[in-house]
């Protein structure tokens, strides 16, 4: 039985308004954004520094100098890695909490690996959402009028940036349609999309 939906999603795609109204439709938790906060408050940092981490890696000078950290004989003995607030320590966390939220059930899980991390326990049903770049583009526009003029270098930067992510803490690529149960095209419709996950999850008589 179904009792988490992950949701993947292209920037400019709605993935995330579809897995909010999905939790809706359901009367499940929306698990998006609550996560930085949770992930600031156990690794006691403020919540701008955690959303800053949010599907990042680390800047490339950091990774640079936390690998001569470790390898320096001078390194302070007293220093610990769980003081560095870095994307390993973000997602040790993350595992963590996703993990939980799995145990707990009833719930929508937008983003943050959470098909990768989640993707051996049962229960857990994962959807990734795309759109076309024109309507992906057609989105940005319309959110951000000030920097229509790079929507689509922003929308294909983002989703690097995801790739990237999944690729380097869970050595799979972001969009294998092999990791998930359901592709869903945004551009059908939030109507149809609702309708469409529903009936594969099998949670259709909850409606």
């Amino acid at each position: 039985m179904v009792r988490v939906i992950t949701v993947e999603r292209e920037y400019g795609s709605r993935g995330a308004e579809f897995a909010r109204q999905l939790a809706q439709r359901l009367g499940w938790e929306l698990v998006d954004n609550c996560l930085v906060e949770e992930i600031a408050k156990r690794a006691n940092v403020p919540a701008a520094l955690a959303a800053q981490r949010d599907e990042r890696l680390d800047p490339w000078y950091h990774r640079v100098g936390k690998a001569f950290w470790h390898g320096s004989s001078e390194r302070v003995a007293t220093r610990l890695d769980n003081d560095i607030f870095d994307a390993e320590r973000v997602i040790d966390i993350l595992r963590t909490v996703l993990e939980e939220k799995a145990q707990t059930g009833n719930c929508v899980i937008v983003g943050r690996g959470a098909a990768s991390t989640l993707n051996k326990i049962p229960g857990c049903f994962h959807i990734f959402v795309y759109a076309s770049m024109a309507r992906k583009i057609r989105w940005f526009e319309e959110t951000f009028p000030d920097k229509a003029s790079v929507a689509e270098q922003e929308l294909l930067a983002t989703d690097r940036r995801r790739s990237e992510y999944i690729q380097r803490f869970h050595r799979n690529a972001w969009n294998d349609y092999r990791m998930y149960h359901l592709m869903l095209n945004s551009c059908m419709g939030f109507e149809a999309m609702l309708g469409a996950a529903m009936n594969a999850t099998g949670l259709a008589h909850k409606e």
